[in-house]
């Protein structure tokens, strides 16, 4: 199916309400849509041994959170590079931090201070000397995307509009009772990440994984105390979130006790604002 017009989407949910779900579903009904996530671009920045992905690979395998304007670097100079923003100088005022791969040099310590320089500069200076000032969008139909794993909170979310407009926020609610059920009966296949759910996705053998039969386990955050805690947490930083974007006009909710109920509701609002 056809877009008219650019999507800028983002997914808002609890976790284990099926954001994963609703994605992957849109982005096979609309092929014009793609995936951007935060997550990935950082990932690949570890992988191309980049400046950036040093100083955060540290900060990743330990757990913690790598700072927003790092995140907000990334999906700035990933949507420059795709055309989708741009500003009267294009790619010439954007640090392309993927692009400053470390080989060999890095032996050099006088390469490694630039590096360390290049980073520090980035950080340490002003919002319009960063690119985050605000560009031409794209609208293209082929600018389309979900954007996934940022922003979590409405100071994020109000950074992220000097980039970019998002044009559709999706809040995706159920109850927590049932997202407390389906977590309950959700097993996983460590090697592969399979997923399994006895109540609607049960293995073919109870406790092995259909492909290798090997075991199935539970996650360490799939106990009730936990996700309880993650829930609340949840609740605390998104509220403010929705709040922002009701703000701005583009908040939408659905609310469903599946997956499946929800899919359609979500179809048809989507290609009511863009497609129609």
């Amino acid at each position: 199916m056809r877009l008219r017009k650019a999507a800028r989407v983002i997914l808002v949910g609890a976790p284990g309400v099926g954001k994963g779900t609703q994605s992957e579903r849109l982005l096979q009904r609309f092929p014009q849509l793609s995936s951007i996530s935060s997550g990935d671009l950082l990932r690949h920045n570890v992988k191309q041994r980049t400046p950036l992905g040093i100083k955060v690979e540290s900060t990743m395998k330990a757990g913690g959170l790598v700072p927003d304007d790092l995140i907000l670097r990334l999906i700035s100079n990933e949507l420059n590079q795709r055309g989708w923003i741009y500003s009267g100088h294009r790619a010439s005022n954007i640090m392309t931090l993927s692009s400053s791969a470390i080989g060999t040099t890095t032996t050099d310590p006088a390469r490694r201070f630039e590096d360390d320089a290049e980073v520090a500069a980035f950080l340490s200076s002003p919002a319009h000397a960063r690119g985050q000032v605000p560009r031409q969008i794209n609208d293209d139909p082929s600018a389309s995307f979900l954007l996934d794993g940022f922003p979590r909170t409405a100071a994020q979310a109000a950074r992220l509009d000097q980039i970019v407009p998002i044009n559709l926020v999706v809040s995706i609610q159920t109850p927590l009772e049932v997202i407390m059920e389906r977590i309950s009966g959700r097993w996983v296949h460590e090697p592969s990440g399979r997923v399994y759910n006895t109540t609607f996705n049960a293995p073919k053998v109870p406790g092995r994984d259909d492909v290798t039969g090997e075991p199935l386990v539970r996650r360490a955050d799939d106990s009730e105390e936990v996700y309880r805690a993650r829930w609340q947490k949840f609740q605390e930083t998104s509220e403010p979130l929705l709040e922002h974007y009701a703000r701005k006009g583009v908040l939408w909710e659905v609310r469903g006790m599946s997956s499946d109920e929800i899919t359609p509701k979500l179809f048809r609002e989507f290609e009511r604002r863009f497609v129609e």
